[in-house]
């Protein structure tokens, strides 16, 4: 089985965890693995069925104590009441969890290319990258969950189309930064990844969605033809025309 990713309409880190419990990843071994994180204290989530456009998708909504749901700028940090975490910090919690090795390995390595991405953004060292994006809580749940979903799936292959991003500005705790965010620029430039600028305002592609194309990129091209064996659609939460990251499950 192999997975192609159709990001024409963006991607983040919860669109892509969606789009896999749409495709049929395993909901059971994903609230088993949050679970042995014991973070309930520290976030809640909810897995809804959601109308997009007249499109069932399925939408993962990381519900943080303070109520700011997820999405909402959530890359650019609120002013969460939890400790700053380092990659150190973060990568001691995925090794804490009950994850297949598998998918701690990929969890740890989409973690490594955000912090590598947002030091060389911050010109800091990547130990003294003390995110409110990577060490928020929220990145963690998405990050996870994606590694433990795709590690159930164990796809062969997997393709990814050109990123698409919007232009103009977004704010965040810094102040208004420029579309694509210097963080996704960084991504899609180590990593060699097709991107599209499009007129859409706003931003399409998150650091943690950009990190997660980077660390399942292949280079490899989609087949002229294929069988398509199933279709999953992930939610976003941003308000531009058609927040949906599909993934097909294809041979």
């Amino acid at each position: 089985m192999n997975l192609y990713f159709e990001c024409k309409s963006g991607i983040s880190g919860d669109m892509s965890v969606g789009a896999l419990l749409d495709l049929g990843a395993s909901r059971e071994k994903l609230d088993e693995v949050l679970s042995s994180m014991n973070l309930e204290n520290e976030f809640k989530y909810n897995i809804t069925k959601k109308s997009i456009n007249g499109i069932m998708t399925t939408d993962f909504d990381v519900i943080l104590p303070e109520h700011h749901h997820h999405g909402h700028n959530h890359e650019c940090g609120h002013h969460h009441h939890h400790e700053h975490r380092n990659l150190e910090d973060v990568n001691a919690i995925i090794d804490k969890s009950s994850a297949t090795d598998n998918a701690k390995n990929l969890a740890k390595k989409i973690f490594k290319i955000v912090a590598e991405a947002e030091a060389k953004v911050h010109g800091k060292d990547i130990k003294d990258v003390h995110f409110h994006e990577v060490g928020a809580i929220d990145s963690i749940a998405d990050i996870v969950s994606f590694a433990v979903l795709l590690d159930d799936l164990k796809p062969e292959k997997v393709y990814i189309s050109t990123l698409t991003d919007g232009q103009g500005f977004v704010m965040c705790q810094h102040g208004k930064i420029p579309v694509p965010v210097p963080a996704v620029c960084e991504i899609v430039s180590k990593y060699k990844l097709p991107l599209k600028i499009t007129d859409n305002d706003g931003e399409m592609i998150t650091p943690t969605g950009a990190a997660i194309a980077a660390a399942i990129f292949t280079g490899e091209k989609l087949p002229d033809e294929f069988v398509i064996e199933k279709t999953g659609y992930g939610a976003g939460k941003r308000p531009y025309e058609n927040p949906i990251l599909r993934v097909m499950s294809i041979k």
